[in-house]
């Protein structure tokens, strides 16, 4: 049986500096997971094997148990394995089987870790929420909100009850978070509600959003919230990126279905304690946020791919289906005047004045099944438009 050692964020670098200096060597239990071999390891020399990275997916990967518990027991006398204090009651709980001695390191925190505790923003003071809104002010978001998205107007209704519920039971406590889980086919609409609410708020930045077809890999969480500390590119992660870089509070996460089961199971504890923590143990607020889900999942592989408890979170779960034939002209409406403005404040006013009616009348919308095929033909018909003009 092993001892595990426990450290706080405040610490590990004062402790990894005076490991370096007594000449052991630091290294992740991930690196033997992909690609570092335990028989690679020189039996003269003295490791510390931190397994701060592992918390999240043995969480939520109890079936793999029996190869993580023969794999400790493959290392030599000569590592010693320490973790992030912020893991201890999983990891104590996990790895019952494996270690049976478990303690806190004892080292000065470092000062500059601590600097950086005082001085990290909470984001949520950066940002412009639906629950800061006032009456009128959420009036006209519905109204812009209702104008950009084009059919879906029962979700329309079901969305402006939903928020409504919402900017009461945050203000009580009891919602953190607002969650949406749209699933349907591509191009029928589902990203657009993200893009709505976005600049409905009157957002002038980017709209945070994340894709989830890159995160089905077993180091997903990583990828999401930032290596643990001390490891080689170690940072916040893309998540917390993409956050500072928009003034909304609302989160865009595309391809869900895609992701895995560590990287569900810490969206199950976002939407329950509306906190976002990277790898640095960095707590966000992202109370009163809006978090947009999209999947091209069916209904039923959705009861399959999501456990209960995460589905239970969602605030609403519906199905996206095709527009209809008079929502795609009103969309085709909207859209080519949106570029002709565009276009005249931009590049150059000398356009044709029937220009809105040529480019209108020449696109058969009963063509195009989704929202997405028919913009580009909507583009690809105003450059050809114009072509004689530029």
């Amino acid at each position: 049986m092993k001892q595990l050692l426990f450290y706080n964020k405040s610490q590990f670098f004062n402790f990894k500096k005076e490991q370096i200096s007594a000449g052991h060597e630091l290294l992740s239990m991930s690196q033997f997971l992909s690609s570092l071999k335990i028989e690679e390891l020189d039996d003269a020399a003295e490791y510390y094997v931190d397994l701060s990275s592992l918390a999240g997916f043995i969480k939520t990967n109890d079936t793999q148990m029996l190869h993580f518990e023969q794999l400790f027991n493959t290392f030599g006398d000569n590592v010693t394995f320490i973790c992030d204090k912020i893991y201890e009651n999983d990891i104590r709980y996990t790895l019952r089987y494996v270690f049976d001695d478990f303690a806190d390191i004892e080292i000065e925190a470092d000062e500059i870790s601590t600097e950086q505790n005082d001085s990290t923003p909470e984001k949520s003071n950066q940002v412009k929420k639906i629950i800061d809104l006032n009456e009128a002010e959420l009036k006209a978001f519905f109204s812009a909100f209702d104008s950009r998205l084009y059919g879906h107007e029962r979700f329309k209704e079901e969305f402006k009850e939903i928020v409504e519920s919402f900017r009461v039971f945050n203000k009580l406590g009891e919602h953190k978070i607002l969650s949406l889980f749209l699933m349907g086919d591509s191009g029928v609409g589902k990203t657009e509600v993200a893009r709505s609410i976005h600049k409905a708020l009157g957002s002038k930045s980017k709209l945070a959003k994340i894709n989830f077809g890159n995160y089905s890999s077993h180091d997903a969480l990583n990828s999401l919230i930032g290596s643990p500390l001390g490891y080689i590119g170690s940072d916040g992660g893309e998540l917390v990126k993409r956050m500072n870089e928009s003034d909304i509070g609302l989160i865009l996460i595309d391809e869900f279905e895609k992701a895995d089961n560590a990287v569900f199971n810490y969206f199950l504890d976002v939407l329950e304690n509306g906190k976002i923590v990277n790898s640095q143990a960095e707590e966000y607020d992202v109370n009163g946020y809006i978090i947009v889900f999209t999947s091209n999942i069916s209904k039923d592989d959705f009861k399959k791919k999501i456990s209960p408890e995460l589905r239970s979170r969602f605030d609403y779960k519906g199905m996206f289906n095709l527009l209809t034939d008079d929502d795609k002209i009103k969309f085709v409406h909207f859209r080519v005047n949106q570029i002709v403005d565009k276009y005249k404040e931009l590049v150059s006013a000398n356009l044709p004045n029937k220009l809105h009616d040529e480019i209108v009348g020449s696109i058969d919308v009963k063509q195009y099944k989704n929202m997405r095929d028919l913009n580009k033909k909507i583009k690809d018909t105003f450059v050809e438009k114009i072509k004689p003009i530029s």
